[in-house]
């Protein structure tokens, strides 16, 4: 199996979806068939169905996103808000899964270096 990473996000979705149809694989992570074919083929999904395919795959988004390549600095994670309210509560449930699978990463580097 590939390296998770934003490049191979696509053939790691076609290596597990395997033999099975599309619109099938699509129904199990709760995306539409066509976003699947389009990450399949290489585009990038939003970030609420980025969450909900690495959650398919069993993979930690921070993998795919890179998150914990060595660094002599401690990055710190840090999201702007728009004053608005402009986002759906499943896109900010994603997004802070992702904040924490990214932090839980860098906190794993940390002790292992």
């Amino acid at each position: 199996m590939p390296t998770p990473s934003v490049k191979t996000l696509g053939a790691l979705v076609a290596k597990k979806r395997g033999p099975m149809g599309i619109r099938a694989a699509a129904a199990q992570i709760g995306i539409s068939a066509a976003t699947l074919s389009r990450v399949e083929n290489g585009q990038l999904p939003d970030l609420e169905n980025f969450g909900k395919i690495c959650r398919w795959l069993k993979i930690d988004p921070a993998m795919v996103l890179g998150v914990g390549a060595a660094t002599d600095v401690r990055p710190l994670a840090a999201v702007h808000f728009r004053k608005g309210r402009t986002m759906k509560l499943e896109t900010a449930s994603a997004l802070a899964e992702m904040i924490l699978a990214a932090q839980r990463a860098m906190m794993a580097r940390d002790h292992t270096t």
